[in-house]
């Protein structure tokens, strides 16, 4: 299984706006400069995400968006639930019509427990992952970064 960039996207810019929230609502223009993502791509993201109550919106002046519940409250499952991405691995969808060697109404191919497995592991761990570490996880790294930049700049004087 690959997430694509439609999970990846809705995780990055739901991480952009929670580190932003806090001023105010984000536009969808500063995330999508930030992070280096289509405009009209996040407009679709964020319309799925506003569907599933994980954002809300703001219009006119000084309108954007900001999450609609607590960011430890938002998994990374339900963020890429909400933007349709498929978490399956098995070959035929969970339905479960993956038959051996081709032969239709037989039994289900001899992987289909190993893959199905994994789904519920996969499925287990993002749901396990909050917004809120992803969040805490980039706090901290702007701020190792910060005191790499401060410790080389001391050695330089």
């Amino acid at each position: 299984m690959r997430l694509t960039t439609k999970g990846r996207f809705a995780v990055t810019a739901m991480i952009d706006l929670a580190l932003r929230q806090s001023k105010g609502p984000v536009t969808l223009a500063g995330i999508s400069q930030r992070q280096e993502i289509s405009l009209s791509y996040l407009e679709q993201l964020f319309g799925k995400l506003r569907r599933h109550q994980i954002v809300d919106s703001v219009r006119g002046p000084g309108g954007g968006y900001s999450l609609a519940r607590p960011a430890d409250k938002v998994t990374v499952a339900d963020i890429i639930i909400a933007v349709d991405e498929p978490l399956d691995t098995t070959q035929c969808g969970g339905k479960e019509n993956c038959h051996s060697a081709g032969h239709e109404g037989g039994p289900r191919c001899m992987t289909h427990e190993l893959w199905s497995t994994l789904n519920e592991k996969m499925v287990d761990y993002l749901d396990s992952v909050s917004l809120q570490d992803l969040v805490d996880q980039q706090k901290q790294k702007v701020a190792e970064q910060n005191v790499v930049v401060l410790h080389r700049s001391q050695m330089a004087v």
